[in-house]
């Protein structure tokens, strides 16, 4: 694998705008700031007064705002947008991110809870004319099979409505640099680990007929490199197994210091539960500084990471802001 030079960045800021939970008691540590409410009030006629406070929203579904920054000039990349058509755009809103800011959109994988959210933001900015990075394969219909249940097709997202939204669409199946070489778009990662063996049930339409799609080849991860403290490393799901993602980029960067790693692990539900502790063990390996499990990791996997990395392990909420 030949190696990628990653241009080194003085500080990445990392929103959550878009995750499954949402806490307004969780304290800040370290890196992170909890935000816990939106700006402003809301009306609300059983409230004395009239008003209340402004929640962030939470769903099942993952979107972050990058913001990179080298020699003091600072690049925000919108990293998917999550499941609902407005939740994304209204934290955004409670939040004050103004989206007007984004120069770059990157999807992580095809999956509906990961690019829904792009509906809001084509309302919110009209003719964007921004790049949006996708693996060639995110256009494909999917679906889930489980053992006694009737097969449940995926929403899938569209390329013609992207463009005629204004987006420039960019496939790309192999890694590439972005912003001045400042962030990598792993393209389609290596798989090389036993255990990840992909998501059992998962089909994609091809060539007239559902085939077993376990793989997903178009989960892709956003890389960053922190002068004198390694890599960022951003996940949507981790379909690609977080443990290949991991390899993936250590060998493709060079850097095998791994600062931070946060996003979906893909570890929930009752058919990964025997992947949870030779994944954890796996990170462990990389010994991160920083781990932010989020989205579709899962209770169990959060618990286990929590037990074996306790020093380096902070959970994720809806408005949490990391800088690194």
């Amino acid at each position: 694998m030949e190696t990628i030079a990653l241009e080194p960045v003085d500080s990445v800021r990392i929103t959550s705008l878009v995750d499954n939970v949402t806490d307004t008691t969780a304290p800040s540590v370290g890196p992170a700031h909890r935000t816990g409410w939106g700006v402003g009030t809301l009306e609300a006629q059983t409230i004395v007064g009239g008003h209340g406070v402004v929640p962030l929203v939470a769903e099942h579904g993952f979107s972050a705002l990058v913001e990179v920054t080298k020699a003091g000039v600072t690049h925000r990349v919108l990293f998917d947008t999550g499941v609902s058509p407005h939740g994304m755009v209204e934290n955004m809103r409670r939040l004050e991110v103004d989206p007007g800011t984004i120069e770059t959109i990157v999807l992580s994988h095809g999956h509906y809870d990961h690019t829904t959210g792009m509906h809001g933001l084509v309302e919110a900015l009209g003719r964007a004319n921004l790049p949006v990075y996708v693996h060639p394969e995110i256009w494909s219909r999917r679906r889930v099979v489980i053992e006694g249940s009737e097969p449940r097709e995926l929403p899938t997202t569209s390329r013609r409505a992207l463009e005629d939204a204004g987006f420039e669409v960019i496939e790309q199946a192999r890694p590439s640099l972005r912003l001045g070489g400042s962030v990598l778009i792993t393209g389609e990662v290596d798989r090389s680990v036993t255990f990840e063996d992909g998501f059992p049930g998962h089909e994609a339409f091809h060539s007239g007929a559902w085939q077993p799609d376990p793989l997903i080849l178009d989960d892709q991860a956003l890389v960053v490199n922190l002068h004198d403290k390694g890599l960022v490393v951003l996940t949507g799901c981790g379909h690609a197994g977080v443990v290949n993602i991991l390899r993936h980029v250590t060998k493709l960067t060079g850097e095998e210091d791994v600062h931070a790693l946060l996003g979906g692990f893909h570890l929930g539900g009752r058919a990964m539960q025997s992947r949870i502790r030779p994944t954890v063990e796996a990170i462990a390996t990389f010994d991160p500084t920083y781990l932010v499990p989020a989205h579709c990791t899962g209770f169990p996997a959060t618990h286990a990471l929590a037990d074996r990395l306790p020093h380096a392990l902070i959970p994720n909420t809806v408005g949490t802001v990391y800088t690194f």
